[in-house]
């Protein structure tokens, strides 16, 4: 007597290519979900650092900025989307020539820190930049006084 066997797969070994299958979906989707994070938060420090660099150009072409105060602001509306962010200035003077005059150039130092809340997580960085800044009397009898 001669036994037929079907083609086909036994139950044990469809169980067995199911609970495979199973353990390799869950290692994908872990890893997607790790690979989602990755990218929101990279994201976000782009923005971050794409809402700084916009900042420092701001203050750095700012005849008016006031010097030795400190200055600070969000970054709201559409440009920030919904990222919660600001950031903090101070203007300082850097270098001013041996014998300052009226209307001689001098340089002032510009830090900026700016900071973004990140799932209740505070993350900050500091840009410095240096702008040209034209002397008048005020900042001359300021610096004699120093």
């Amino acid at each position: 007597m001669r036994s037929t066997r079907s083609g086909g797969f036994t139950l044990l070994e469809v169980l067995v290519a199911t609970v495979i299958m199973a353990i390799a979906v869950t290692a994908l989707l872990s890893g997607l979900s790790g690979a989602v994070r990755n990218a929101s938060r990279l994201r976000d420090h782009d923005r971050v650092a794409q809402l700084a660099r916009l900042r420092m150009n701001e203050l750095l072409v700012d005849p008016g900025l006031p010097r030795n105060a400190s200055l600070d602001g969000r970054f709201d509306g559409p440009i920030a989307g919904t990222l919660d962010a600001g950031w903090q200035a101070l203007v300082t003077p850097f270098s001013t020539p041996p014998a300052p005059a009226p209307q001689m150039p001098a340089l002032d130092r510009v830090v900026l820190q700016v900071w973004w809340n990140d799932g209740g997580n505070r993350h900050t960085f500091t840009l410095e930049g240096y702008k040209e800044h034209i002397l008048v009397a005020d900042d001359i009898a300021a610096a004699a006084a120093q």
